[in-house]
């Protein structure tokens, strides 16, 4: 058994889009949009076959995010290395966006970092 995807909801479908395949190289399918319900999708594909599925809806209900709350909290994206994750936390962090955490090696053994999309919700990438 495998989890076959993740699904988010996002307000702006077309930037958090953009941010996956920018710094997590993403392929993105051509999208989806429902005209009766106004849900509009897209499929995000990443080198080892895990999928992102992003979704948006006008009536979508928007809840604070908390750094600890119950229910999922992050997605983890495998970099490959402590230099690659220092790369693109440097990154992220040029280009405007908040690191919450790291780069660290943390008391359980991982190398990470966590910074926050667009919407706020948490990416740890790690090795």
């Amino acid at each position: 058994m495998r989890i076959e995807h993740v699904a988010l909801y996002v307000k702006d479908l077309e930037r958090t889009k953009d941010f996956f395949i920018k710094y997590f190289e993403a392929q993105a399918n051509g999208g989806y949009h429902n005209r009766k319900t106004d849900f509009r999708s897209y499929f995000l594909t990443f080198a080892d076959g895990a999928r992102l599925e992003l979704m948006n809806r006008p009536d979508a209900a928007e809840n604070k995010k908390e750094p600890a709350q119950m229910g999922y909290i992050h997605v983890a994206f495998s970099v490959g290395s402590k230099e690659r994750v220092d790369e693109l936390t440097g990154r992220l962090k040029t280009d405007g966006y908040e690191v919450i955490g790291g780069p660290r090696t943390t008391g359980d053994g991982y190398y990470e970092s966590c910074v926050l999309d667009l919407e706020g919700n948490q990416i740890e990438i790690t090795v």
